[in-house]
């Protein structure tokens, strides 16, 4: 008589393998470039300041990716809420110059803090308001999102004339910010490093809440089954306008910082990253949180490294590494779903 092997009920379930291979991608280009550009000094400032503008690139990119990946919504009006969250940010620096030309961090970080707060309280509750009047009516319709979403950037930027005016603002660096530290040979500038910080905090936070807690959880569970959610008691749109008005302040907190590392400001400002932005999440894998990740670091990688070694393609470059990318896997690096 054949008998059965039970398994322990304390055995781990079977884990799926981790696809580290598209991780390997930036470490590769990083090392093949150092030999074409030389100098290690060079290769390092580039790969620093590569690096700060991808974690810009990421935090802007990332309300938009956890938007279209849980929602699946195509809001080509999220340039506006860059655009609108540093124009925000910029009126709160305005009378705090004595803070932000300060030369004590303390203090520049203090203005940037109450800046960014602002900037993305504004841009969360204009993101509220866009999802009840502009979005909900096309659920499920992706060419109407694209139309509509991208009336409401055009009608946002004409908004932006009308409140602050059409001419270029300065977005000056906070005093105690300028500058560089240096260590040997290398110098590394104060805002890029703080750029660094804080884009690897909204990365680390981003994918606690969404694997480690229960909101994450009933929000990842709604994405996949939602009947079943909202039969278990669980009001699952409420959940889905908390993750829009989230990438809507990340939007704000992204523009904030795009705009004090061009250290000028206008209503194009949105429109003008957005190009980047989409690069960065169709080379990620749509809706991917670490694929957008990690596509923003290459994309960064490679706008520094050919804008110094061959300026006149540098535009081209993220082209052509977004479709070398898809050519090798054309879901993404890590698509979270097959669409």
């Amino acid at each position: 008589m054949a008998t059965t092997t039970l398994r322990p009920a304390t055995d781990d379930l079977p884990k799926t393998p981790r696809d580290l291979l598209p991780v390997l991608i930036a470490p590769v280009l990083a090392l093949a470039a150092l030999p074409l550009i030389g100098s290690p000094t060079t290769w390092v400032t580039l790969t620093v300041a590569a690096l700060a503008m991808g974690m810009m690139i990421f935090v802007i990119a990332s309300g938009l990716t956890l938007i279209f990946g849980l929602m699946d919504v195509l809001n080509f009006g999220h340039g506006a809420f860059i655009a609108i969250g540093a124009y925000m940010a910029m009126t709160v620096l305005a009378p705090l110059s004595g803070w932000v030309q300060s030369d004590a961090l303390s203090l520049n970080l203090a203005a940037l803090l109450l800046a960014v707060i602002a900037a993305m309280i504004g841009t969360g509750v204009l993101g509220w308001a866009f999802e009840r009047v502009i979005v909900r009516p096309v659920y499920g319709q992706h060419l109407k999102q694209i139309l509509i979403t991208m009336g409401g950037l055009i009608v946002a930027e004409q908004l932006i004339h009308v409140v602050w005016g059409g001419d270029q603002k300065p977005m000056p660096l906070p005093g105690g910010l300028r500058g560089a530290i240096t260590i040997g040979d290398f110098a590394l500038e104060k805002f890029r490093l703080l750029a660094v910080a804080v884009g690897l905090t909204v990365f680390i936070v981003m994918q606690l809440v969404l694997n480690r807690t229960k909101v994450g959880l009933l929000i990842r569970a709604g994405v996949e089954n939602r009947e079943m959610v909202e039969a278990l008691g669980y009001r699952i749109r409420q959940l889905f306008v908390g993750v829009f008005i989230a990438g809507s302040a990340l939007a704000g907190l992204g523009g904030t910082m795009w705009a004090l590392y061009r250290e000028t400001l206008t209503a194009a400002i949105g429109g003008d990253v957005m190009v980047l932005v989409f690069i960065v999440i169709i080379i990620g894998g749509l809706g991917s949180v670490g694929g957008c990740f990690l596509g923003a670091i290459l994309v960064a990688l490679m706008a520094n490294y050919t804008g110094f070694l061959a300026p006149k393609i540098a535009v081209a470059s993220n082209i052509l590494l977004m479709v070398a990318i898809l050519m090798w896997r054309p879901q993404g690096l890590y698509p979270v779903a097959r669409r």
